[in-house]
C-alpha cells in the first residue's frame, strides 16, 4: 500500500517516466468528485479532468485546481465522448499512456502503480483494472452485467478477462490514434478494448480494489434500459464483424512455427481430452465450417466448444474449412449435394438471375449445405477417432505417474 511522501514522489516520477496522465472524465458527481481529485494529485501532476456538461457545482470545484487539464462540453454528450476527448487531450500533452478513473469514488488512486508496474513489464497494453466482485454493496446486476460482457468479449476477441466493465484502465494513447472508435456512451468502454485486441495490442488485466458505496448513496448514470440496449446492438456488430473478419485475421496473424508448435503440443496434443472428445470436436467445428449460416458459423461454433466443454482450438480450427481458398469448393460441394438430394439441377445462367430460378438454386445449396455439414461432421468424427485409437492416443490424466 502506498502511504509515505517518499512513495508518493516515486509514483510521480513513474508518472513522468512513462509519460503516463491520469484521466477523469466526471458528470454531475460533485460529492465526490474533489476527493477523487485531491487523492489523484498526490501520485500524479498530470490529470486531465472531463467537464460532461455538468450542471452542479463541478465547475466551481475545479476552479480551485489551477493546474489541471479541463476538457469541458458544453452539454452533457456520453462518457464515450467524454474519455475519446480525453485520449486526443493526453496525446496532445505528449503522453504515452493515460489512466482513467471513475469520479465516484470507487476506485483507489493508490492502485496507479500497479498498472505502472504492469505496464512496465508489458509496454503497448491496455490495461484493466479487474474489480473485487465479491466486496460489499456490489449490486447484483453489477455482476451478472460483467459476466455478461465477459463472456462477448471472449466472442469477439477469444482473449479471458475477468472483468470488462470497470473504469479503472491504463490505455495505450498513441496507439489508440489509429484505431476508429464511434460509440458516445458507457458502451465505448467494451468497443476501445475489443478493436485493441483486433489490431494487436494486448489487453490484459491487474487486480485492484474497489468500493460501493451504499445503495442510498450511490450516483449511477446508467440508464439500464437505454444503455444496455446500445452496448446489445454494438456487441451484435462487433461479433459479426469478429466472424466475417477479425477472428480469422487474428487466428492467421497469430500463427507462426514457434505459436504453432506451442498450440499444437499444448491445446490439441497434450489436452486432458479423451479420443472421443477430440473427435467430437473435430467433427462439430466441420458442421459448422458448412452449415449456411453465414456470418455466425465461427461464433456459435465457439459457442457450442463452451457449452459442451469440447476443444476451443480443434473446434475453431476444423471450423475454417469455409474461408478462402476452400470457399469455392465447399459452394461447389454443397451445391452438389443439394442436387443429389433434392433431383433438382442448379442452372447458373445469368440471364435468369433475379428470377424464381434463383431462389431454387439458393434453395438446392441451402438444403445441400446443410446435408453436406452434417455429412462432414459424421465423417471426420469417425475418421478422427479411427486415427486416434490406430495411433494408440490416450487423454493425459493427472494421476501419479502420468
Amino acid at each position: 500500500m502506498i502511504e509515505s511522501l517518499e512513495q508518493k514522489a516515486y509514483v510521480k516520477q513513474k508518472f513522468k517516466q512513462l509519460k503516463c496522465c491520469v484521466l477523469i472524465p466526471t458528470y454531475n458527481n460533485a460529492k465526490t468528485i474533489e476527493s477523487v481529485i485531491q487523492s489523484a494529485m498526490a501520485y500524479c501532476d498530470d490529470i486531465i479532468v472531463i467537464d460532461d456538461g455538468c450542471t452542479d457545482n463541478t465547475k466551481e470545484i475545479l476552479s480551485r485546481y489551477p493546474t489541471l487539464h479541463i476538457v469541458t462540453h458544453p452539454v452533457n454528450k456520453g462518457k464515450g465522448v467524454g474519455l475519446r476527448n480525453g485520449f486526443a487531450k493526453a496525446v496532445h500533452l505528449g503522453c504515452n499512456y493515460a489512466i482513467s478513473i471513475d469520479s465516484d469514488g470507487q476506485h483507489y488512486p493508490k492502485d496507479f502503480i500497479l498498472f505502472l508496474d504492469k505496464i512496465e513489464e508489458k509496454p503497448g497494453s491496455l490495461i484493466i483494472g479487474a474489480r473485487n466482485m465479491t466486496v460489499e454493496n456490489v449490486p447484483n446486476k453489477s455482476t451478472f452485467g460483467n459476466k455478461f460482457s465477459n463472456f462477448w468479449f471472449w466472442a469477439e476477441t477469444g482473449i479471458t478477462l475477468p472483468d470488462t466493465q470497470s473504469g479503472f484502465r491504463l490505455y495505450p494513447v498513441q496507439r489508440l490514434r489509429k484505431i476508429w472508435l464511434f460509440t458516445t456512451k458507457f458502451e465505448l468502454e467494451i468497443e476501445v478494448i475489443v478493436k485493441a485486441a483486433w489490431r494487436g495490442i494486448p489487453v490484459i488485466s491487474v487486480p485492484v480494489s474497489v468500493y460501493y458505496a451504499p445503495e442510498g448513496e450511490r450516483v449511477s448514470h446508467f440508464v439500464p434500459s437505454r444503455d444496455s440496449t446500445r452496448i446489445s446492438f454494438l456487441n451484435t456488430y462487433l461479433v459479426i464483424l469478429a466472424a466475417l473478419f477479425w477472428r480469422p485475421v487474428m487466428l492467421i496473424r497469430s500463427i507462426n512455427f514457434k505459436n504453432l508448435r506451442r498450440v499444437w503440443k499444448e491445446e490439441v496434443v497434450a489436452a486432458h481430452e479423451t479420443p472421443e472428445k477430440k473427435a467430437l470436436s473435430v467433427g462439430v467445428g466441420l458442421f459448422f465450417g458448412i452449415v449456411p449460416i453465414w456470418g455466425f458459423q465461427f461464433a456459435l461454433a465457439i459457442f457450442t466448444a463452451v457449452f459442451f466443454k469440447l476443444n476451443k482450438v480443434i473446434v475453431g480450427l476444423s471450423a475454417q474449412i469455409s474461408v478462402p481458398p476452400l470457399i469455392p469448393f465447399v459452394l461447389y460441394a454443397s451445391i452438389k449435394t443439394g442436387e443429389f438430394v433434392l433431383n433438382k439441377k442448379v442452372n447458373l445462367d445469368f440471364d435468369k438471375l433475379l428470377t424464381l430460378e434463383t431462389l431454387n438454386n439458393l434453395f438446392v445449396y441451402y438444403i445441400g449445405a446443410t446435408v453436406l455439414s452434417i455429412i462432414a461432421g459424421i465423417a471426420g468424427f469417425i475418421l478422427t477417432w479411427v486415427l486416434l485409437k490406430l495411433f494408440g492416443y490416450k487423454a493425459i490424466t493427472n494421476e501419479p505417474g502420468h
